[in-house]
């Protein structure tokens, strides 16, 4: 219980990482926090540029104001995306995340094509049985008056 309590006094607060400027672990983890990095700063700029086509409130006021708008959500998107990778709880997952991926046995070539084709006929097997019982029922269901034959 005491060792429990000694890790959640020195976790830090989100809100009080997202101001800092600094690296958390710099050197571990680097390929996977960047890969992440990329796929939040992808999806904060092109939600920041979609607020800004739909959310002018003040395009009145301001010419090109809907780009500066575009410009300061974008920006901000993207320090979010920077520390939340830095963010010392979130990191250390990744890290371990890319511990773990580096253990992985991959596949050669030839294998996955042979996985590949297996998952292929499966897929067209199952389709073709459920195609047969498709029409199985649906004569069947006719036959019994269920459904209309005409």
């Amino acid at each position: 219980m005491n060792s429990m309590a000694k890790t959640q006094s020195t976790r830090t607060s989100f809100w009080s990482e997202l101001f800092l400027l600094g690296l958390y672990k710099p050197t571990q983890g680097k390929i996977t926090r960047q890969v992440t990095f990329v796929a939040i700063a992808i999806v904060a700029v092109l939600s920041a540029l979609a607020i800004a086509n739909y959310w002018d409130f003040l395009g009145e006021m301001f010419t090109g104001s809907k780009y500066l708008w575009g410009l300061l959500f974008s920006v901000i998107g993207l320090w979010f995306a920077f520390r939340v990778v830095n963010y010392s709880v979130f990191a250390d997952f990744l890290i371990a995340v890319e511990a773990e991926m580096k253990k992985v046995s991959w596949p050669s070539w030839p294998e996955l094509w042979r996985a590949a084709l297996v998952v292929m006929f499966v897929i067209f097997v199952m389709a073709l049985v459920l195609y047969i019982f498709d029409i199985v029922w649906y004569w069947l269901f006719g036959l019994l008056g269920v459904r209309y034959l005409g």
